[in-house]
């Protein structure tokens, strides 16, 4: 069976090792990058990681910055580490989508506990978290959409759009309900907008476009 894959980034070369090894003992797969740069390439270029650890203050770009380019394309779960304890870098945290926060000196048992508790809550290697139709196949942990096994670059609502219309299949979908659902809150602006995002996305995935189809004065279904 393959290993989970966990990215750790830290400018501090023992700091690295330390989890490097904890990480390791536990059955992880890790790799190292040793600043906010290296990490985005790793990251966009690698496309199978499970988990990111991220330090806050690193050279060239700090871990707030890498964490909301991230942000863009992926849900992947992201552990902040920071030497301060601040209320208001918290709220920050949260705020762009991390899903803990733990502040140095750390113990490294109760981290590799922490990221366990991550990954399982995630369903890391679950069923549900491939889903498959008409040629379709998405990787809902790896954010990674493939047709006919050629990976498509979606955005992040893209993604998100894409995916629930796949787990609706042949259900048809008002526009307000998939406002509601993919935008995750009661969206009060245009719900045309979600024309404009399934028309990119209907781009994006060719003949498989067509799978979407159009319900007139209402929203969309997908159906194969």
């Amino acid at each position: 069976m393959e290993k989970v894959k966990i990215l750790v980034v830290d400018d501090e070369v023992r700091m690295r090792k330390l989890l490097h090894d904890f990480l390791a003992k536990a059955g992880y797969e890790v790799d190292e990058a040793e600043n906010g740069n290296q990490a985005i390439e790793m990251f966009f270029s690698t496309n199978n990681y499970a988990l990111i650890i991220l330090d806050v203050m690193m050279p060239q770009m700090d871990g707030w910055s890498v964490c909301r380019e991230i942000r863009n394309f992926s849900r992947i779960p992201i552990i902040m580490l920071t030497a301060k304890s601040e209320e208001r870098d918290e709220l920050l945290g949260f705020k762009l989508g991390v899903d803990e926060y733990i502040t140095k000196p750390f113990s490294p048992k109760i981290l590799v506990a922490r990221v366990q508790a991550i990954l399982k809550r995630s369903g890391k290697g679950a069923e549900e978290d491939i889903l498959s139709a008409g040629g379709i196949l998405i990787d809902k942990i790896a954010h990674i959409v493939k047709i006919d096994e050629r990976i498509v670059e979606l955005s992040y609502k893209e993604f998100e759009l894409l995916s629930y219309f796949v787990e609706n299949e042949g259900i048809a979908l008002s526009r307000e309900k998939i406002l509601n659902n993919v935008w995750n809150y009661d969206y009060f602006g245009d719900a045309r907008t979600i024309d404009t995002h399934v028309k990119k996305l209907r781009s994006k995935i060719g003949e498989k476009g067509d799978l979407i189809r159009t319900i007139w004065g209402m929203g969309y279904k997908f159906e194969v």
